[in-house]
């Protein structure tokens, strides 16, 4: 490697040492840095690989978590986004596999009947909010399920 490359691998370290990268957010990001030189680049994302900085089913694991826990995303949304960044269908799956479906549920009929208190006067409604939800990455039969149950009840 030479100094470019060096003064490039020390940054990305750096950057991967205080949050999680996929490859291919680091890969953009080496060859940005390196002026589009793609061998370059592929020496940079291997060496930060090979030692542990980027590591996709580590990103994958977090990405999910965070997606499920705090924005609320569901199963789908979660998949298709880290399909985008280039993750593989296993490490996508073990990473969902660690979600706990319970809180998710939870988490779900909390956003729905929030959601329904501003829409119940709405004759499209319930309509509404099943959009919601799906647009959320729920599957559907557990949106209508929900939906159900919340829209009969109140």
């Amino acid at each position: 490697m030479d100094n470019q490359q060096q003064d490039v691998l020390s940054l990305l370290q750096g950057q991967c040492a205080k949050r999680e990268y996929c490859v291919g957010d680091i890969r953009r990001k080496a060859l940005e840095k390196l002026e589009g030189n793609r061998e370059a680049a592929e020496e940079v994302v291997a060496a930060l690989v090979a030692d542990k900085f980027v590591d996709d089913a580590r990103y994958a694991s977090a990405f999910a978590r965070e997606k499920a826990s705090l924005q609320g995303w569901g199963p789908i949304k979660i998949r298709f986004q880290l399909r985008a960044k280039g993750i593989s269908d296993a490490e996508i799956s073990s990473a969902l596999e660690e979600i706990d479906s319970d809180k998710a549920s939870a988490r779900l009929q909390k956003l729905l009947e929030n959601k329904w208190h501003s829409l119940q006067d709405d004759p499209q409604g319930r309509l509404k909010l099943i959009k919601f939800a799906l647009t959320r990455g729920y599957e559907y039969e557990e949106v209508e399920a929900l939906v159900k149950q919340i829209t009969t009840v109140q």
